[in-house]
């Protein structure tokens, strides 16, 4: 499997952007439906992220994006992202070696020039 990390990492911001916005209207109003503005902003990036997760790495095999017809609330938006993220560190941790005293991403196997964090610490 090579990832672009390119779009990985733009995809994982974007996310935690999100998470963090819908997270403070949450905490504030966690019962409150979430409006269709953000969710035309939320699904286009639900669908990259679905294709970078592929279904080994999908939070929900079930799940494509959020329904702008049935609204979600904002605490149901924050646990899908939440998920997402924490799939999409399963998939960087899987994908990243140490070399040293730094950590890269592999392409095909093969430690690339592309540096990275260190894993996050998953149980599976």
């Amino acid at each position: 499997m090579s990832i672009d990390v390119s779009a990985f990492e733009k995809v994982q911001a974007q996310l935690q952007g999100l998470f963090d916005e819908v997270g403070t209207l949450s905490k504030k109003k966690p019962d409150d439906a979430i409006n269709k503005f953000k969710l035309k902003i939320i699904n286009p990036i639900l669908a990259e992220a679905n294709k970078l997760l592929t279904e080994e790495y999908k939070p929900f095999s079930d799940f494509e994006q959020f329904d702008e017809d049935s609204l979600p609330t904002n605490s149901d938006t924050v646990m899908v992202l939440s998920q997402y993220l924490n799939c999409l560190e399963k998939l960087r941790a899987d994908n990243i070696m140490l070399y040293g005293a730094a950590w890269y991403w592999m392409k095909k196997g093969i430690r690339s020039d592309i540096r990275t964090a260190p894993p996050k610490k998953i149980t599976w």
